[in-house]
């Protein structure tokens, strides 16, 4: 159930070698990418690699309560995953899967896309439920699009943008 009374697009242009597919189903891709212990450290805390059933659990969960999507990159002509991510007004979890791809603004890209597409929907605000306090990548990706920590959480803090005014 993707948001209520919002069709999700079958894609979503961030630039013309970056975007977003509405997810279907899961892909060898990402279970590579969610078997790696570093990116499962970055998603989760710990370095305990997905399997196939947890991954599926995963995704059920973030498409019932939100837009889902795959990050795909053009190289050589043809568009490839390199990530996921999920859109709703109260989060915003982002991977970049793969570790070659990190570091080059293409998280920067999405979110701001993903912001345009809640100002198109006439959000007045967006959250995000957690980013962790040993993922600084992650707080600068967010924070260099105008989110902002509202409130600690256990492990981090919870962030948020006022998209009124802006």
């Amino acid at each position: 159930m993707p948001i209520a009374n919002i069709l999700q697009p079958e894609l979503v242009t961030v630039t013309p070698a970056l975007r977003l597919r509405r997810f279907e189903e899961v892909i060898p891709e990402a279970l590579d990418w969610y078997r790696d212990p570093e990116t499962v450290y970055l998603v989760d805390g710990i370095r305990e690699p997905y399997s196939r059933e947890k991954l599926e659990r995963m995704y059920r969960y973030l498409d019932a309560h939100g837009e889902l999507y795959y990050i795909e990159l053009l190289e050589q002509g043809v568009f490839r995953p390199i990530g996921d991510v999920a859109f709703s007004r109260e989060d915003m979890p982002l991977v970049i899967g793969e570790a070659a791809c990190r570091g080059k603004g293409i998280g920067r890209a999405v979110v701001a896309a993903l912001i345009a597409r809640g100002r198109s929907l006439g959000f007045d605000s967006l959250g995000v439920r957690e980013i962790y306090s040993w993922n600084p990548a992650s707080r600068r990706c967010f924070e260099s699009q105008g989110f902002r920590p509202v409130e600690a959480t256990p492990r981090g803090h919870r962030y948020a943008i006022c998209l009124i005014g802006h």
